[in-house]
């Protein structure tokens, strides 16, 4: 099978990303040989950071000198950006080929109608089975919707469960509550684990999580406690249980990045059983680069792009800002999904910004830019619609003018429709 097979067929599928009950993805990875049992994993799940997280915790154990592998969802620019093997995306016939077996299994075992396996469920056995061809020493897997009926929990919480952080998300799935929320997300773990890695926690979040993980006897190190991070005149310090890692400066943009770093610490040592080696984290924390996490690209105006897709993620941004753009405020390109919390998301932003040019992501479920062009106006923005992403970031460079800068955000689809474009002509900041 060729990778546009594959992709063909990929893309064929129901996407809907969750279906109630594991059943049928155990059954056939069951039929595949048990991939994902051939070799240990860290699994993680959260509202916000989990992609960054799982990268980096994948780079901090390739540092220890273990081979690793990372599993990522949703991709921005192409599918084979989901599999990440010792540290290159997966290559296009190992993606295919295991596509293909796949595949080849599902229609051996008569899946159809309301049986059919998910888009989801295809990729991620797909996944299961070329990273255990690549006889990798562990995989960090990132869910890709909650967590207890995600096609992702058959890792049986692997041997680190993390939660990065709860809010609000996909109420209509996860349930109304942030407590709701975090109860499926920590389904992953079993039961009296005390293997749990927990992120920064706030409001609802703060009060739900400590509550679940006493009632399951859930145990481990969390965000506060076992772990700190804290500014220092000589970087960035993390300490986790017993050790101390100094003077850590983060490549990546974004405050929001130290908590997926010391996070990802946190999981590396866990896993380990020992602490990591300062420098190798000083190293892989100066050398991460996330695509589509507040990513900057030089020219004039610069250009940042940010997955932010609910209003957690847009006020964590939000805070980031003036770190990208010093003493100015962008622009905004803003595209959102319709079933996400528009008007909180731009609550967020809006104040921080100097417009907002409301466009629509080439998604199906991408809202009407006039009815976000409306939300904003009502919250004070200066704001134009511009339907089409391409002529709406080419408006928003004219509007900032060459001394000002632009932010996109509001959908990771719309980050999909820009980002190649921004690669080609455009040098990284």
């Amino acid at each position: 099978m060729s990778l546009t097979d594959a992709l063909a067929y990929v893309e064929s599928l129901d996407i809907l990303g969750m279906r109630f009950g594991l059943a049928r993805m155990e059954h056939l990875l069951g039929e595949l040989g048990d991939p994902h049992r051939a070799q240990p994993a860290i699994h993680v799940v959260g509202t916000n950071g989990k992609t960054s997280t799982t990268r980096l915790l994948a780079a901090l154990l390739a540092a220890e000198g273990l081979q690793t592998a990372a599993y990522l969802s949703p991709h921005i620019v192409g599918w084979t950006e989901r599999l990440v093997i010792r540290g290159e995306d997966v290559a296009d016939d190992r993606f295919a080929d295991a596509i293909d077996r796949v595949r080849s299994t599902v229609e051996r075992l008569g899946y159809r109608g309301e049986d059919a396996v998910t888009q989801f469920e295809v990729v991620t056995a797909a996944a299961f089975v070329a990273v255990a061809d690549a006889g990798v020493d562990v995989v960090a897997v990132e869910a890709g919707l909650g967590g207890r009926y995600d096609a992702t929990n058959v890792l049986g919480g692997g041997r680190v469960s993390i939660l990065t952080n709860v809010a609000r998300e996909h109420t209509e799935l996860l349930g109304e509550t942030v407590h709701a929320i975090a109860e499926e997300k920590l389904a992953i773990a079993p039961d009296g684990s005390d293997r749990v890695v927990i992120g920064r926690l706030d409001g609802d979040a703060a009060r739900a999580v400590p509550a679940i993980m006493a009632e399951r006897r859930l145990s481990g190190w969390r965000v506060g406690t076992e772990i700190q991070g804290t500014e220092t005149a000589d970087g960035y310090l993390v300490r986790v249980a017993d050790a101390a890692y100094p003077g850590i400066s983060l490549g990546a943009s974004g405050r929001f990045q130290r908590d997926n770093l010391v996070v990802a610490i946190a999981g590396a040592q866990r896993f380990l059983g020992r602490a990591l080696n300062a420098s190798h984290v000083r190293q892989v924390a100066a050398d991460a680069r996330f695509p589509g996490r507040l990513e900057v690209f030089g020219g004039a105006p610069p250009v940042a792009i940010d997955g932010a897709h609910n209003p957690a993620g847009m006020r964590a941004l939000a805070d980031s800002l003036e770190d990208v753009f010093p003493a100015i405020r962008p622009v905004a390109v803003v595209s959102v999904l319709g079933d996400k919390d528009a008007r909180a998301m731009l609550e967020a932003l809006v104040p921080r910004c100097r417009a907002v040019v409301a466009t629509q992501s080439s998604h199906r479920r991408a809202a009407d830019p006039e009815v976000v062009a409306e939300i904003a106006r009502q919250l004070g923005a200066a704001c134009e619609v511009v339907t089409d992403p391409e002529a709406a970031l080419s408006r928003a460079s004219v509007i900032a003018g060459n001394d000002g800068g632009v932010i996109v955000c509001g959908s990771l689809y719309l980050l999909t429709d820009l980002r190649a474009g921004l690669v080609a002509t455009r040098a990284d900041g």
